[in-house]
């Protein structure tokens, strides 16, 4: 009897450590997804990712939301093509945001080309017009209706391609879009109703903010009085594709490269990059969400999703991200 007891205070005991224990795994989500952007609303974890595929079947977004960052709730096509009249193709980099109860879904579409570039085709109208468009809805699930009928930027200003979109809220209550590929980062104060721009103090609408070695994929937070500014370096289809950082006191810049992170590993993955970073909004818990290619796997589409915990060292550097397989714990968000 005795014997029973112990065997069954062994059983709970290593139950209630797995459960408490319990791992989100990586890749976090099942199937193939890139350019994933963290969010918290409605006190869930969000997450927004592209859906990785041929820029032709690259017509919709799905959206997943936790409790836990274990167990994801998978939301379908929460825009496509059918709603966003003027996409044709090639919709990307969602960045989601909250104001004033509406969500807006910013997002890239049709792979938009220079006339004349290397990359112009003349008869693929689709590439002709696009850019970075807006749509809106209610619940971060949806479902989102166009909201300006046009791309908000649908030109190419310092040679900034117009796509890998980020909105950015500062702590005056400034909004600020950053967006740009092709090597070339712009950053513009968007209005109060996210219709149009605001003018900097020097005239300009679009400033580039254009960082050592910067590709594509822009990223900024706010942590104790400092700008972190991270983007995406190498080749997007290649091992090479990286995450790197700046700090700067303001969200202009100027912002000078510190180095990569997370730390490449080939025994794991490759090609860790095109990432967002959440922060538990009650513990000093830092995640960042990144696409990488499975160990092994060369293929263009062939990307997931993954997350790892972020840490700041004393002067508030970020330290080198270790990539994992086993992910984050379960952590849930006090209500």
């Amino acid at each position: 009897m005795k014997k029973i007891l112990i065997l069954s205070l062994v059983c709970i005991t290593n139950l209630f450590s797995q459960i408490h224990n319990e791992k989100s795994g990586n890749p976090i989500l099942e199937g193939n997804y890139s350019d994933p952007e963290g969010a918290i609303f409605q006190n869930q974890y969000w997450i927004f990712p592209t859906y990785s595929d041929k820029y032709e079947k690259q017509v919709f977004m799905d959206a997943f939301s936790s409790y836990d960052l274990v167990k994801w709730e998978k939301h379908l096509s929460v825009i496509d093509t059918s709603i966003i009249k003027w996409a044709h193709k090639a919709m990307w980099a969602p960045a989601v945001i909250e104001k004033e109860k509406k969500y807006y879904l910013f997002f890239s579409a049709n792979d938009l080309q220079r006339p004349g570039g290397p990359y112009w085709d003349e008869k693929d109208i689709s590439s002709h017009t696009g850019g970075i468009g807006i749509a809106v809805a209610d619940s971060p699930a949806g479902p989102y209706k166009d909201y300006l009928g046009k791309p908000l930027v649908g030109n190419f200003y310092n040679n900034a391609q117009p796509i890998d979109q980020f909105v950015f809220h500062d702590n005056d209550g400034k909004y600020y879009l950053i967006y740009g590929g092709w090597r070339h980062c712009n950053i513009a104060q968007l209005n109060d109703d996210f219709t149009g721009f605001i003018q900097f103090d020097d005239g300009t609408v679009f400033m580039e903010i254009t960082p050592e070695q910067y590709v594509e994929g822009p990223f900024m937070f706010y942590r104790n009085g400092k700008y972190y500014f991270m983007w995406s370096e190498g080749n997007w289809g290649g091992s090479d594709y990286s995450v790197a950082y700046a700090i700067a006191d303001k969200p202009t810049g100027p912002f000078k490269r510190i180095g990569k992170i997370p730390q490449q590993d080939e025994n794991i993955a490759a090609g860790a990059g095109h990432h967002s970073v959440i922060k538990n909004p009650v513990k000093d818990f830092w995640y960042i969400i990144y696409h990488r290619r499975p160990k092994g796997s060369n293929a263009r589409d062939n990307r997931v999703v993954c997350i790892d915990r972020m840490y700041f060292d004393e002067e508030g550097f970020i330290k080198q991200i270790k990539m994992t397989n086993e992910g984050v714990d379960k952590e849930l968000l006090d209500k």
